[in-house]
């Protein structure tokens, strides 16, 4: 439990936990008397409307309007996510959609398509806004090159991640180049450079190139003077497959989901401009593991009224994640070891794609 909510008394935590839970399943504002009902606390509501009381007054609920019950806020539902992250029963594995993922994955370990179809299932499962991230370094790693004879000295490359991304540029040569001679620069840097992080793919070519051997080598410099031609200006980037923003729409309708539609939009228009989106996750998921992110705690005031869970995948020597952007209503009791589960398959299914085995510390 973090030092914020250690004001709170064992009374304190479970009525409040109770009150969240009671919140996240109605959506409605939460009576004394439900949580009579519902928490089995052996306390009279007179008693539960001064713990209550206390709870408002450190900030963990408010009361919308005067005669309505409470709705958890930031704090509350913070506190409620701790507390639940501190429970060793909570399982970060063997849910529906990690069998899914296990039965459909084995089929194509590809990074790219394990990415796209997770990020499908956790939004189907969810409800929510699912993303899959992987990072730049693994995106812009060197697989393969190939150029293809436009005529009139024009060459389409064709460049190839190891994640399966793939780059088209067409470049203009000084010469005409045979069909023959292009396949022979293929081979040769497909041979020289593959599995290579892009940056030091860039910094090779550069060095060889200075060499004076080269000069008297005409494939390896013909080769090399594309490759240069084909990398100029060509950066890596991150790889993010998103989507699930239309099963928010009814949260908008809820009365006290905490979402409008201007938020919605803004989240919308984030999905639409990857790169924004892209550069708050990398903020948000600095180090390995589980990341809960709820409400006000996001620097970014356009995800102000949504949570975030997110964890770590481990593929070889690099790290990505998968996660959720949902309502603070969202079951996190679900989404969680969802997210968690989703991970720790990711890891598996890619290190057994031949990759050094690794798990996600979710």
């Amino acid at each position: 439990m973090t030092s914020e909510h250690r004001t709170l008394n064992e009374r304190g935590r479970r009525i409040l936990a109770t009150l969240v839970r009671a919140h996240i399943d109605t959506g409605e504002p939460v009576a004394s008397q439900v949580l009579v009902r519902r928490g089995g606390f052996g306390l009279s509501s007179a008693t539960i409307r001064n713990v209550l009381s206390q709870l408002e007054s450190l900030g963990y609920v408010r009361q919308p309007h005067t005669s309505a019950g409470r709705v958890p806020t930031d704090i509350g539902y913070r506190a409620y996510v701790d507390e639940l992250l501190q429970d060793p029963r909570l399982p970060h594995a063997g849910s529906p959609v990690d069998a899914q993922l296990r039965e459909q994955l084995a089929l194509n370990p590809d990074a790219e398509a394990v990415l796209a179809a997770v990020s499908h299932m956790l939004s189907q499962a969810s409800h929510a806004v699912a993303f899959a991230l992987i990072p730049a370094s693994e995106a812009g790693a060197f697989h393969r090159i190939q150029f293809v004879r436009l005529g009139g000295g024009r060459v389409l490359v064709i460049v190839v991640a190891r994640t399966s991304h793939v780059t088209h540029k067409v470049i203009e040569l000084d010469e005409e180049l045979p069909t023959a001679d292009l396949e022979q620069a293929s081979t040769y840097l497909n041979t020289e450079f593959s599995g290579l992080p892009l940056a030091d793919v860039r910094r090779r070519i550069q060095e060889r190139l200075s060499h004076e051997r080269v000069l008297y080598d005409k494939l390896m410099a013909r080769a090399l003077r594309l490759a240069r031609s084909s990398f100029d200006q060509m950066t890596a980037e991150h790889s993010l497959f998103v989507e699930g923003a239309s099963s928010l729409v009814n949260e908008v309708s809820e009365p006290y989901s905490g979402i409008t539609l201007t938020a919605l939009g803004a989240l919308v228009t984030m999905m639409e401009d990857r790169q924004r989106l892209v550069h708050l996750l990398s903020e948000y998921i600095d180090g390995p593991g589980l990341t809960v992110v709820i409400g006000g705690e996001h620097p970014d005031p356009a995800l102000r009224q949504f949570s975030l869970v997110a964890s770590t995948y481990v593929d070889g020597d690099t790290t990505g994640t998968v996660g959720l952007i949902g309502p603070m209503r969202m079951q996190y009791s679900v989404a969680i070891p969802m997210v968690g589960g989703a991970a720790y398959t990711v890891s598996r299914v890619l290190s057994h794609a031949g990759r050094p085995p690794h798990a996600s510390d979710s």
